[in-house]
């Protein structure tokens, strides 16, 4: 019986705990087997690539040995995010402002071209094109850009390196 006890205790817990974390803006709590939550006004997120927030990797097909200034595409299989942000002190979070309903994914470098997706909600992949031109080598950062902006809304940013894996 104590166990059950204990159980049931823990659940309350977690379901209180989900609902304060509601109440902090932080709506993107929910339950396994939920359906993802929409990307809406004054929201904090995270952008992610690859399923990180931080020292990500994009892997880019280039021809031969890789050459500052030399684009090619990235492999398919790779996608990008956008979460719920767990803590808001970092530079690197993003918020979603006054209007945004929605985060357009830019790779933002000098030398990479195009949008690489628009995602509206919490937790779905949307994959990289392959389309779209990427470093060969070398860092840079992926700008997750709440979508319509406001005076208070903030890019959230994912710094990368681009590997080249040769084709």
């Amino acid at each position: 019986m104590r166990n059950r006890k204990q159980r049931v205790r823990v659940s309350r817990t977690v379901a209180a705990l989900a609902l304060g974390a509601g109440s902090f803006g932080l709506s993107g709590v929910t339950a396994a087997g939920a359906s993802a939550a929409p990307v809406a006004p004054h929201q904090w997120f995270v952008g992610q690539v690859g399923g990180v927030s931080a020292n990500a990797t994009i892997k880019v097909g280039c021809f031969g040995p890789a050459t500052p200034g030399q684009t090619g595409h990235p492999i398919a299989g790779q996608y990008v995010s956008v979460a719920p942000a767990v803590t808001v002190t970092s530079p690197e979070v993003g918020y979603t402002g006054e209007a945004a309903d929605r985060v357009v994914v830019d790779f933002g470098s000098g030398t990479s071209t195009g949008t690489a997706a628009v995602l509206k909600e919490y937790g779905v992949r949307a994959a990289i094109p392959t389309t779209i031109d990427l470093p060969c080598l070398g860092t840079g950062r992926v700008l997750f850009i709440p979508v319509p902006t406001s005076t208070t809304a903030r890019a959230a940013a994912v710094t990368v390196t681009y590997v080249n894996v040769g084709v």
